[in-house]
């Protein structure tokens, strides 16, 4: 059973689970080199010390790879392709849990994606905060314009304050005179978006909820402390990096740049003539992006590029798949770096920073980040979720978990009402005025 919402234009708004059944939901992120299906159940659970933001025990019950096909950074550019990659992910995921899906969350790293600040100020005629002023309050936040063709992906409450009084979780209840709300909106273009949704709804299935691939891979690699504290989480996939911080808890601010290991890996299919499969294995198997790596002279025998299978393997030194790998390496840090300083919140994060995704395993990247970035970075993993073989919790299976995450939270973003009544409880205008007092009163 699905459960979901849509109003208009919008894109499809995920429900908040029961707190009392337990629920199946299934996730899919697409990227460009795998996609990756996850069918799980949700279990209600008590409060605990152990990931205190966690309402559900997830059990993953089904697991889908495929190739990832037609989809390049995340946009798809052969919708027939994508299709079938599709089908092929999500039937053995089926077929491992025994049951069949209708819809999935799935990831968005497409869509050029932009963060922005909606704020609102509101006058609390009472005296007293109420539920229906906290609403009036985040309304008006988040109709923060967007540009022609873009689409708000999520609305998180940022911080909340009380006649100046910033940092507040619940104002309602309390006394002062202006209430004010900030929200992230985090939005994305809309083409690549439907384009997405078409070839999902082609392999005869729906879209639950998008959620964008920076802020999946935050919930399932972040621990509670460094959310709070405030830390950014950079997640290096295949066709991009994307980047999210996280402030207090919340989902702050996130980016992307169109850079990833699939560059790192046509770096050396160029750089040495060999196949891009060859590069990959390479890349694996013997990279290093770790400055001063030059003395590792040992060689790594590597088929030629061509058709002819008589010709000699090629012997390649390892210090010169160093020296091809690190300057990509380098670029996109350096890139990362520079969206990190542009982002104004390079004082929350201080010294915080956790690597993740499938190109974050690459050998001396850790290092080679602290050395770019000038902060602390541990390797991300995602956590708290069961069912897991040893190889799926590696982190290229971030953004998949923090799909399996995302329902938990979901609750917690605001949803714009798009009622034909709006007009009547708007008190930017003298008939809103009277309608919101009404409202109050009676």
């Amino acid at each position: 059973m699905t459960i979901f919402s849509r109003k208009g234009d919008e894109l499809p708004r995920l429900k908040k689970p029961s707190d009392r059944r337990v629920r199946t939901i299934s996730v899919l992120d697409i990227g460009s080199s795998k996609v990756t299906c996850l069918i799980a159940r949700l279990k209600p659970r008590p409060e605990s010390e152990v990931l205190p933001g966690r309402t559900h025990v997830v059990e993953v019950v089904g697991i889908g790879h495929q190739r990832s096909r037609g989809v390049k950074s995340g946009v798809v550019v052969d919708l027939d392709a994508a299709e079938a990659s599709i089908r092929h992910c999500v039937d053995a995921a089926e077929r491992m849990a025994g049951l069949t899906i209708e819809s999935l969350i799935v990831s968005v790293t497409a869509g050029r994606l932009k963060s922005l600040r909606g704020s609102a100020r509101l006058a609390i005629e009472s005296g007293e905060v109420t539920a229906e002023d906290l609403a009036e309050a985040l309304a008006a936040a988040g109709r923060t314009p967007l540009r022609e063709g873009r689409l708000a992906l999520h609305r998180v409450p940022f911080d909340l304050s009380l006649d100046g009084e910033t940092g507040l979780e619940n104002p309602v209840g309390m006394t002062g005179s202006e209430l004010g709300a900030d929200l992230h909106i985090l939005s994305a273009e809309e083409t690549p978006l439907r384009n997405l949704e078409t070839a999902i709804n082609r392999a005869h299935l729906v879209v639950e909820a998008f959620v964008a691939t920076p802020y999946a891979s935050g919930l399932s690699t972040l621990v509670d402390d460094e959310a709070l504290m405030g830390s950014a989480c950079i997640d290096m996939g295949a066709g991009s990096t994307t980047i999210s911080i996280f402030q207090n808890g919340h989902f702050a601010y996130a980016d992307a740049v169109a850079l990833g290991g699939h560059h790192i890996t046509m770096d050396l299919a160029r750089g040495l003539s060999i196949r891009p499969e060859q590069a990959e294995r390479l890349k694996v198997m013997h990279g290093n992006a770790l400055p001063g790596f030059e003395a590792d002279s040992e060689t790594v025998a590597v088929a030629p590029l061509g058709d002819d299978s008589g010709e000699q393997p090629i012997n390649v030194s390892r210090n010169l798949v160093a020296r091809i790998i690190r300057p990509r390496v380098e670029e996109t840090l350096e890139l990362i770096r520079d969206r990190l300083n542009a982002s104004n919140l390079g004082h929350v994060i201080g010294k915080r920073v956790v690597l993740t995704g499938g190109a974050s395993q690459l050998s001396g990247l850790n290092e080679a980040a602290r050395l770019i970035l000038h902060r602390n970075v541990r390797l991300g993993r995602p956590l708290g979720v069961a069912g897991l073989s040893a190889s799926n919790k590696s982190p290229a299976f971030a953004t998949a978990v923090g799909l399996l995450i995302y329902p938990q939270v979901a609750a917690v973003e605001h949803v714009p009402d798009q009622s034909r009544l709006d007009f009547a409880f708007d008190r930017r205008t003298r008939v809103g005025r009277f309608g919101s007092w009404l409202r109050r009163s009676f």
